[in-house]
């Protein structure tokens, strides 16, 4: 039998030791569930629930992001005006191992975010305080403007001739405005009476790209060309001998397996309160090669629209000039 001062000395290391975890676990994550986090939102939200010392250090980050990222553990101290060690305390208390993993992360927050970091209005001209419609308004003319210079006739010819002799296409697209012109894009190819269909479901797509071969297309949207589950689909599709027409950015990995690239560029501006311009890029690309399609099926596309252009204005009265929609 053990000693009885052993069994006691055991018995307050343990529970020592137990203190030590839950304190421990107040301030800091087990290192199995670390992970890469939102460091700004974390720190403002857990600050004010931290000793005086650790809110100034939150205070002194949040004030300046950039400089918190570069600045070392003595002058970010010393501009909170509290010691390492509370710097040290603050880096555990929201989930960081110690200070250099904060520092790696509020580093990655500037880099990726920063125009999200400060509220800026454009810059006016002179005195006038510019309204948001000419804002909006001169960014999507730019977007057009870039992009029309990316516009290969080649490269568009070639995927309206998929197009047209697919057995069926399939476009995909997620996101947002991914998502919404792979819609229009089935919308408009059934107009030219294309058989169409649009996945925006990860797995779904997954699963559809399995069932498809050689005689089939698939129409990818992605403004980045970098969404892994899209990614996923379309190389599911290609190792089927699916033809892959690309609506992306250029050099992108979804440009790097597709068969014929549609290059876009994205133009994004410090003024993070409007919608993204580069869905008029995908649609203006969209626009075109549909017009190349129906220029390769003329006399059937005619026909086709004619009876759209008949059917519309028996239902609606819409007149020669009214649009083949609403």
């Amino acid at each position: 039998m053990a000693p009885l001062s052993a069994a006691v000395t055991g018995h307050t290391s343990n529970k020592t030791a137990l203190h030590t975890r839950l304190h421990i676990g107040a301030h800091t994550a087990p290192r199995s569930v670390l992970h890469t986090f939102d460091i700004v939102c974390r720190i403002s939200e857990r600050s004010s629930q931290l000793r005086q010392a650790e809110q100034k250090v939150g205070h002194t980050i949040l004030a300046d992001l950039p400089l918190a990222a570069a600045a070392s553990i003595g002058t970010l101290a010393t501009r909170a005006g509290v010691s390492q060690a509370s710097v040290t305390r603050f880096a555990r208390a929201i989930g960081c191992r110690d200070v250099r993993d904060m520092k790696m992360k509020l580093g990655q927050a500037t880099a990726i975010g920063e125009r999200f970091l400060r509220a800026e209005l454009p810059a006016a001209e002179g005195e006038r305080v510019p309204q948001i419609a000419d804002v909006i308004y001169a960014d999507i003319g730019k977007v057009l403007e870039v992009n029309r210079a990316l516009l290969n006739q080649d490269a568009l010819q070639r995927a309206a001739g998929l197009l047209r002799n697919a057995r069926m296409i399939y476009a995909f697209g997620m996101g947002g405005g991914s998502t919404m012109l792979s819609d229009e894009a089935q919308y408009r190819l059934v107009r030219l009476g294309r058989p169409a269909a649009t996945y925006h479901d990860a797995l779904l797509q997954r699963m559809v790209a399995a069932t498809l071969d050689k005689n089939d297309v698939v129409l990818a949207f992605s403004t980045s060309g970098n969404v892994p589950e899209l990614l996923a689909s379309c190389e599911v599709a290609k190792e089927y001998g699916v033809c892959l027409i690309a609506i992306t950015a250029a050099g992108s990995q979804l440009a790097q397996i597709a068969d014929v690239v549609l290059p876009i560029m994205s133009l994004e501006t410090d003024f993070i309160y409007k919608p993204s311009s580069s869905r008029y890029a995908m649609m203006m690309v969209l626009d075109v090669v549909m017009a190349e399609l129906a220029l390769l099926q003329k006399d059937h596309s005619q026909e086709l629209l004619r009876r759209l252009k008949f059917t519309l204005d028996t239902h609606l009265g819409s007149g020669n000039r009214g649009p083949l929609g609403d």
